[in-house]
């Protein structure tokens, strides 16, 4: 039986349209009654800036409660904060209410189990068993209480802090974006605290504005406001902090493959790159993997969805990974992608070098183009588009690559392509999209 409710990331959509109050007591209800063990299941709830999110935390507390569970409320903090108050405070679950980098009018709840790790997927199809059975509905022999837990923000800063703590930023001109989200105190304090000249923009969150034209989804404002600034550096984090893009002083974005290979570099040298190696996804631009190979690092590719690269992780013994987006996961902080300690390995990995500078890889030019059609499993079932897709891959072989796949969530199928020259990409890129359309 498939998930039906959870996807890669938790549970998503409009709040009060697919995402009801109802639907957030349910899964908090189950997920207590799942998760329940000999004592009284101690639940962390955190969120982001949407105006939507309280009313989704007062009906997850009201269906934890009602299960008999405890509720701590954290208030607004990066979704990366979740699993480091688990292993803190030692809570069973953690639900943390965000739509990560969508538009306000979205909302999402994902769990983490008391191991800090998302929940199983088979833990996940439990709970939404349980659901369809009628979880969320009717009492329990003991009634659980709510209060707030304060100091958690501190609690975050301090162990940033424990970890870059001998970072020292001192005359270094810094502009963060905080997408008007979950990082829009935490950024910015911690990189005053390491020594930084520090500017912020998008760090007035009003409940509607988180994403909004700003953040690592709209990057290019940060480019320009760092070249008119004339700032050394600039980071943009997404709505829930758990990614970060970069961009340098010339206002060229560098994404997560590179902060990805800056990063790896580093490890190696200072001796933290278990199995010397890391791990992608198949998004990872061709140029990442021809450095790798030039410096003796091993990659290993996984599907898109930061889960999956943190499976790989773990299964390898790895310590590093992550995707193009900016999910960077670096084990010997947290065990996901936290925007804020990326944004501080990248600098940490600079050594007070200029980014505008960096050499950890050449990118290949790359085109992705989504394709609207009418049924996306079929389109890609087409022996025209399999054979076309064949002979480019086998055209550009060692020189680039195609990736032909479907959406996991939209009717579309995604076309890339990475080529040496912007002009090949797109030539090929353009004939692949035709067949698709023509599919």
């Amino acid at each position: 039986m498939a998930r039906k409710l959870f996807g890669t990331d938790g549970v998503r959509g409009v709040a009060g349209e697919v995402l009801t109050a109802e639907l957030a007591l349910g899964l908090g209800r189950a997920a207590t009654e799942e998760l329940r063990s000999d004592h009284s299941p101690q639940v962390l709830v955190i969120r982001d800036t949407r105006e939507s999110g309280q009313m989704l935390e007062s009906a997850i507390a009201a269906g934890v409660t009602s299960a008999g569970g405890d509720v701590l409320l954290g208030g607004i903090l990066p979704t990366p904060a979740a699993p480091l108050l688990i292993a803190r405070y030692g809570f069973d679950v953690a639900a943390v209410i965000s739509a990560s980098h969508n538009p306000y009018r979205d909302n999402g709840i994902k769990l983490f189990g008391p191991d800090g790790n998302k929940l199983a997927d088979e833990i996940e199809l439990n709970i939404e068993r349980r659901l369809e059975a009628g979880g969320g509905a009717g009492g329990s022999d003991r009634i659980g209480h709510v209060r707030a837990l304060h100091g958690t923000l501190d609690d975050y800063l301090r162990e940033l802090h424990q970890r870059f703590g001998d970072l020292d930023l001192s005359g270094l001109d810094v502009l963060l974006d905080c997408a008007n989200g979950a990082t829009y105190r935490a950024a910015p304090e911690i990189f005053r605290r390491l020594g930084a000249r520090v500017t912020t923009i998008a760090d007035q969150p009003d409940g509607r504005n988180i994403n909004d034209g700003v953040g690592s989804t709209h990057v290019e404002a940060l480019g320009r406001a760092v070249v008119a600034g004339s700032h050394d550096i600039g980071f943009a984090f997404d709505g829930d902090g758990d990614r970060v893009l970069a961009v340098d002083r010339n206002g060229a974005v560098v994404d997560g493959d590179e902060l990805i290979a800056l990063a790896a570099l580093h490890l190696r040298e200072s001796g933290r790159l278990p199995g010397n190696g890391v791990v992608v996804t198949v998004m990872t631009n061709y140029g990442f993997h021809v450095a790798m190979e030039q410096a003796g690092i091993e990659v290993a590719v996984t599907g898109v969805g930061d889960r999956y690269v943190l499976e790989e992780m773990r299964k390898r013994g790895w310590a590093l990974g992550g995707e193009q987006s900016g999910h960077v996961i670096e084990m010997g902080f947290n065990a996901t992608g936290d925007g804020i300690a990326s944004a501080l390995l990248t600098l940490e990995a600079l050594r007070r070098a200029d980014l505008a500078e960096r050499a950890a890889m050449e990118k290949l030019p790359q085109r992705l183009v989504n394709v609207p059609v009418d049924d996306r499993d079929a389109a890609m079932a087409s022996p025209d588009l399999l054979q076309a897709a064949d002979e480019a891959n086998s055209a550009l072989e060692g020189r680039g690559r195609v990736l032909v796949r479907p959406s996991g969530t939209e009717q579309l199928v995604r076309v890339m392509v990475e080529a040496p020259t912007a002009e090949e990409a797109e030539s090929v890129c353009d004939s692949l999209v035709a067949i698709v359309q023509s599919a």
